[in-house]
């Protein structure tokens, strides 16, 4: 069994340590009213996305979602959130040292000997979803799990769910599609992008995601006969009969969204195993990205 695979089968009790600390760590995590950035690359920038759209579509306060080596330069925010499971990236590391004075500044980190514990004022740790495999499941979920939690957004069947998509036998039906689109709306349209990536890494496979309704203004031509399109979340009228009149396979998601991703990790690893990939060694990546000179 690879690293990636342990660590998927690992998230339920990884989602339940990290909805534990919501209470005890809510001082450091955005307060209702704050003008907040949530930053990130890769993984970590799609579940900043998810959580800032959750946010405010909970009232909490105005929130964005940045890639670290876009963030805006010149505007102001009351707290500064990173999510990074390595702490030592180079762009959110630049970034956080520049971060203006008097803007408070949180890192939600797997290891809290890395340089980013030093350079914000409040390092959350989820040693326990650390990972040893490239590819970052548990600790995204379960970043995500905490902040969910910390809104109250964390439903209560969203662990059983877990559980569900992990005992899920019906992936291998999907495998041998040649392409995979991911859709969501709100907040779930960061999941879909993730969902995507966890495809390319893992498996090098073609994929792409869209908010729903943009799926319809022109990507829709892609998909066909062995392709599939899966939506994260609710669809909107009419959707999944599009896409079916196409010819693709329609994948409507039935579990709490953090789940349907639980989901795609595992057909990411599944469909890695068929083409003799190693998805703990995905094609010229590495487990942080550190620019030289960084």
């Amino acid at each position: 069994m690879s690293h990636v695979d342990e660590e998927i089968a690992s998230q339920p009790e990884c989602w339940e340590r990290a909805a534990e600390l919501a209470g005890p760590q809510a001082a450091a995590l955005p307060a209702p009213g704050e003008r907040v950035a949530v930053v990130g690359c890769g993984t970590s920038f799609y579940m900043a996305q998810a959580y800032a759209s959750l946010r405010e579509g909970a009232g909490q306060g105005v929130t964005d979602a940045f890639a670290a080596s876009e963030f805006p330069a010149g505007r102001t925010y009351d707290r500064v959130l990173a999510l990074s499971r390595s702490g030592t990236t180079t762009e959110v590391l630049d970034l956080l040292a520049q971060v203006a004075d008097g803007t408070a500044t949180t890192a939600v980190i797997a290891d809290p000997d890395t340089p980013m514990a030093s350079l914000v004022g409040s390092a959350i740790v989820l040693d326990f979803a650390d990972e040893r495999s490239v590819v970052q499941t548990r600790f995204a979920t379960s970043a995500l799990t905490l902040l969910r939690a910390h809104l109250g957004l964390l439903p209560g069947t969203a662990v059983a769910d877990a559980r569900t998509a992990l005992a899920d036998t019906s992936l291998g039906e999907l495998a041998g599609c040649a392409q995979f689109t991911f859709l969501g709306r709100g907040w779930t349209v960061g999941l879909a992008n993730e969902a995507a990536l966890k495809m390319k890494e893992a498996s090098l496979s073609w994929t792409e995601s869209y908010p729903a309704m943009e799926y319809r203004h022109g990507p829709i031509s892609i998909s066909t006969t062995g392709t599939a399109t899966w939506m994260i979340g609710t669809a909107p009228a009419g959707l999944a009969g599009d896409v079916r009149a196409t010819g693709a396979r329609w994948v409507q998601g039935e579990l709490d969204p953090l789940a349907e991703l639980v989901r795609v990790q595992r057909l990411a690893v599944a469909v890695a195993a068929a083409r003799g990939l190693d998805p703990d060694r995905p094609r010229h990546l590495t487990r942080s990205v550190v620019l030289a000179g960084g």
